[in-house]
């Protein structure tokens, strides 16, 4: 059951009971809190069975870029956090490179939950936890969304093109711009992308000023 039809229920039992209103905490209606609950409750795919905590995702949650992964790995399992191994390190100084903080982002990755030895999504697992993505996105409310990899871009937009044919330029997705890279973990087995990427990520730092001046 989730949330909202739980809500309805109670107020029905309390109309039932002669109750005309009541006082709530206010963070209980937090549109934050709820989804995080709701992604920590999440039984929709097997992956619950197996992993160790679920990886929200971090960050500002009013950021005006959004990085968006694939799925949590060994170390994210572990701490709850997206990106905090290898890869997590690369992707900070690829922030950096843009003149911005870690901080100043938000990150989340398209599964909550460690695949099994790493290993890529299944269809069924994107379909199952790509709502919560996509809450997150009108949450955040992102001026420009950076996917990292061939299964957060084609996640994002709805595609099974190659990474090849998604790089380079800006797409649109939830009424956001979105731009593609390579997945860090990538880089670094193929260090001879990152001048690619270095041009990806050019173009995010001028998507996003762009839109900036026309505040």
């Amino acid at each position: 059951m989730d949330w909202i039809e739980s809500t309805r229920r109670l107020l029905e039992a309390q109309r039932d009971m002669g109750i005309r209103e009541f006082w709530v905490r206010s963070e209980a209606w937090d549109p934050w809190k709820v989804l995080r609950r709701e992604v920590e409750g999440c039984r929709k795919c097997q992956l619950w069975r197996s992993r160790r905590k679920v990886v929200f995702g971090a960050g500002d949650t009013e950021a005006g870029i959004m990085f968006v992964g694939e799925a949590p790995g060994e170390e994210e399992d572990l701490r709850g956090e997206p990106f905090v191994g290898a890869a997590g390190e690369l992707l900070t100084r690829m922030i950096r490179a843009i003149r911005m903080e870690r901080r100043e982002v938000y990150i989340a990755n398209v599964l909550k939950c460690r695949p099994p030895g790493n290993r890529d999504p299944l269809p069924e697992e994107i379909e199952a936890c790509k709502p919560y993505l996509f809450r997150q996105i009108e949450l955040v409310k992102p001026k420009v969304i950076c996917a990292l990899g061939r299964i957060a871009g084609g996640t994002l937009l709805g595609t099974s093109l190659p990474l090849s044919r998604l790089r380079g330029k800006v797409h649109f997705a939830l009424g956001t711009k979105v731009v593609v890279t390579f997945h860090p973990a990538a880089l670094l087995r193929n260090p001879g992308w990152k001048r690619q990427a270095w041009e990806d990520m050019k173009l995010l730092r001028r998507e996003y000023d762009g839109l900036e001046l026309r505040r």
